[in-house]
């Protein structure tokens, strides 16, 4: 079993910064992507950030040039840095990863339980 544990939510004020994390635990022989989604009210889930095994980075437009995701193989987790926060950044922020328990087996999907991110004054 393989369990993903989000932290680093919170409330910031506009222009401010968070860190989020996502750490994987359980049967894992290796992770391949893991991306960051988030959901606001009223809006469908949007993916925001995709790293890969390899170290492929993408980004949606709307956090281009002020998110960074990474990660730490070694700890098998996951990292979002967000800065230069606004108000529309408000909403549930949702770590994904395809993880792989044993050199046998296929890559499975795995979710976080969700982080609530509130930027306001």
């Amino acid at each position: 079993q393989v369990q993903l544990v989000e932290s680093g939510g919170g409330l910031v004020q506009p222009g401010g910064s968070l860190r989020l994390s996502c750490a994987a635990s359980g049967s894992i022989f290796s992770i391949n992507t893991m991306d960051w989604y988030r959901q606001a009210p009223g809006k469908q889930r949007e993916l925001i950030a995709a790293i890969t095994g390899g170290g492929s980075i993408g980004y949606a437009d709307s956090v281009k040039g002020r998110f960074a995701i990474s990660r730490d193989n070694a700890k098998n987790t996951g990292y979002l840095q967000m800065n230069s926060l606004k108000p529309e950044d408000t909403a549930v922020y949702y770590c994904h990863a395809e993880v792989k328990a044993n050199s046998r087996s296929g890559y499975r999907d795995y979710w976080g339980q969700g982080t609530q991110v509130t930027v306001s004054s």
